[in-house]
């Protein structure tokens, strides 16, 4: 049901504060630009001392990492084994042929270990297009969700991964998202992305206390029969566990952690049943976002042709 009274995009534009935007074009929405060759550093954007950029190589690679440990071993409830307590560093080895999505702060800078100045990077993605996955070990989400199907059944379109999102405390506002979105539609739309798939936590493992979220998201924006993907069975969590006379839709919705009402409010799926991450602390849900689904205001606030905030 993603209509009337439960449509997560209206929710969202009802109780959260949106930025007004013009309608777009179908065609801005359906007809993603040529993909274009970029090199490690390449820059999508700024906004003041913000810029939005890939990662120029394995030093910063490794500083995303320590702020991904940052945000989910210290800041939330992660756990941590022993070369990640060694390291400092939340890695694994998708990290080694992932494209990397920095937000660095000009203003801030930083001094490396041999004492010259750098930007400090605040925010960070992973970014996995399905060509390189199927070169080396697949999705990372497929180890939670059985998406293999999904992607056999729609051999024309090509997918991406979007993965280990944060935001170093005093960024997580509506610039630092802003831009770190303007990037990922640059990057969408210089690889000819069709499908964008991921997995979105809310914190805790215990699906009663997230009973709330998760009948929310079950009702109100379960995927459609086309896109339809489950959570592997032996991991799959029941997200039905209230009925949707009983939640109150304002409520719900201000339960869910900010990055995925951003995804509904982008147009999102979610995929039936959930998944425990003990070692994150977590319950994943799956997003699944086709191109063609995309809310038109925010294609048409970022530019058909992502020039929004075109450095």
């Amino acid at each position: 049901m993603r209509s009337g009274l439960f449509s997560p995009k209206k929710l969202v534009q009802k109780f959260s504060p949106v930025a007004r935007f013009k309608a777009a074009t179908p065609a801005a929405i359906t007809q993603p630009g040529s993909s274009v060759a970029f090199k490690p550093g390449h820059s999508f954007g700024r906004i003041g001392a913000l810029e939005v950029r890939i990662a120029k190589g394995s030093r910063e690679i490794r500083k995303a990492q320590q702020l991904r440990y940052h945000v989910f071993y210290e800041e939330m409830s992660a756990i941590a084994d022993a070369q990640t307590l060694a390291t400092r560093r939340d890695s694994d080895p998708y990290d080694a042929y992932c494209d990397h999505m920095l937000v660095v702060d000009h203003s801030s800078l930083k001094r490396n270990k041999i004492g010259q100045l750098k930007p400090e990077i605040v925010g960070t993605y992973r970014l996995l297009r399905q060509e390189v996955a199927d070169r080396h070990d697949g999705f990372y989400t497929a180890g939670e969700f059985a998406i293999q199907p999904l992607i056999d059944a729609n051999p024309g379109k090509r997918f991406l991964e979007l993965g280990r999102s944060c935001v170093l405390k005093p960024y997580r506002n509506k610039k630092t998202v802003e831009l770190l979105w303007h990037g990922i539609w640059s990057y969408v739309l210089m690889h000819n992305i069709d499908v964008m798939v991921g997995c979105a936590s809310l914190t805790g493992t215990d699906p009663q206390q997230l009973a709330t979220q998760l009948s929310f998201l079950h009702h109100t924006a379960a995927a459609p029969d086309a896109w339809s993907v489950s959570a592997l069975p032996e991991q799959y969590v029941n997200m039905n566990i209230l009925p949707a006379e009983d939640l109150n839709p304002k409520e719900a919705l201000r339960a869910l952690p900010p990055l995925v009402k951003g995804y509904l409010r982008l147009g999102a799926f979610i995929g039936d049943g959930a998944v425990i991450d003990h070692q994150f602390g977590t319950t994943d849900v799956l997003i699944i976002l086709p191109v063609s689904e995309l809310n038109s205001r925010y294609v048409n606030y970022y530019g058909a042709d992502a020039s929004r905030y075109t450095s």
